[in-house]
């Protein structure tokens, strides 16, 4: 994609009790965590907290957190997280739903957070989005790969409709 055609990312790290929020915007410039949302990864709530979001920023990409084991398999969640993704690919339909790896997020964020001050109730409450934000940052530092598409747009190449492990993608 362009850099002229592109437009903001908003990554989610999808959780069953919480689901951490932080986006970019188009010239990749900034990098923000946004507040979680708390409340169930399956509750209308949540799609509509991403609503909000969309309503707020010029997003065109989600990025959803794929969660992986350290052989690169997928992780437990992943069933669950895949049939979120899913989900948000039927809601908002003109937007490139993508996963990518989450391997080790949340201990970078938690180590960003210390690194920034952030300490006991304060870092917990934070981690989520903070997570969210280290996807968002690993990915983009990456060059923005089209892994892990949702679902195959029309006249695009993001690729299959289910997410293929890294192992069949020849990812190490």
């Amino acid at each position: 994609m362009s850099p002229a055609a592109r437009r903001g990312v908003l990554a989610l790290d999808h959780g069953t009790k919480r689901t951490g929020l932080a986006c970019t915007d188009a010239l990749r410039i900034t990098r923000t965590p946004l507040d979680p949302f708390h409340g169930p990864g399956d509750s209308p709530a949540l799609f509509a907290a991403v609503e909000a979001v969309l309503s707020e920023r010029d997003i065109d990409t989600l990025l959803v957190g794929w969660p992986c084991n350290m052989d690169g398999s997928d992780g437990p969640r992943a069933a669950d997280v895949g049939a979120f993704a899913a989900r948000l690919a039927a809601r908002f339909p003109r937007l490139r739903v993508l996963c990518h790896d989450e391997r080790l997020t949340t201990k970078a964020a938690e180590e960003l957070l210390r690194e920034s001050g952030h300490r006991g109730r304060d870092a917990r409450a934070r981690r989520d989005s903070w997570s969210a934000l280290v996807l968002l940052d690993d990915w983009l530092r990456s060059g923005e790969p089209a892994t892990r598409p949702i679902v195959e747009r029309p006249n695009s190449n993001l690729g299959s409709p289910r997410p293929k492990p890294d192992a069949e993608r020849g990812v190490p």
